[in-house]
């Protein structure tokens, strides 16, 4: 499941930045749609239509976005977490201090 999930967020992703690469900005930018997009629209319909599969893909990202994370969450519990840490061990022997070496020089 969460790997149709995956495909399909990584499929919204692609299609997202195309219609974003699409628009036409104010300051120029790519502008790969051209006018009036082969004469069946004009640009403010084209430009509704793009801020509205903008929207609409954006919203879906999200949506994957949030199913994706509450999939991978759902594998995990606090309770396997603290029973998967082993027990720290005890010491087998009480560590001896070493004695302190006199300085050279004296």
């Amino acid at each position: 499941m969460a790997t149709v999930v995956l495909v399909i967020h990584l499929l919204i992703a692609i299609a997202l930045v195309s219609v974003i690469l699409i628009q036409r900005s104010e300051g120029g930018g790519l502008g790969l749609g051209g006018g009036t997009a082969g004469g069946l629209m004009t640009v403010r319909g084209s430009a509704n239509l793009l801020t509205r599969t903008t929207a609409i893909l954006a919203t879906a990202f999200m949506i994957t976005s949030l199913l994706l994370a509450i999939l991978a969450g759902r594998d995990r519990s606090a309770e396997r977490l603290l029973e998967a840490t082993p027990p720290a061990a005890a010491p087998s022997e009480p560590a001896v201090p070493t004695p302190p070496v006199p300085p050279v020089g004296e």
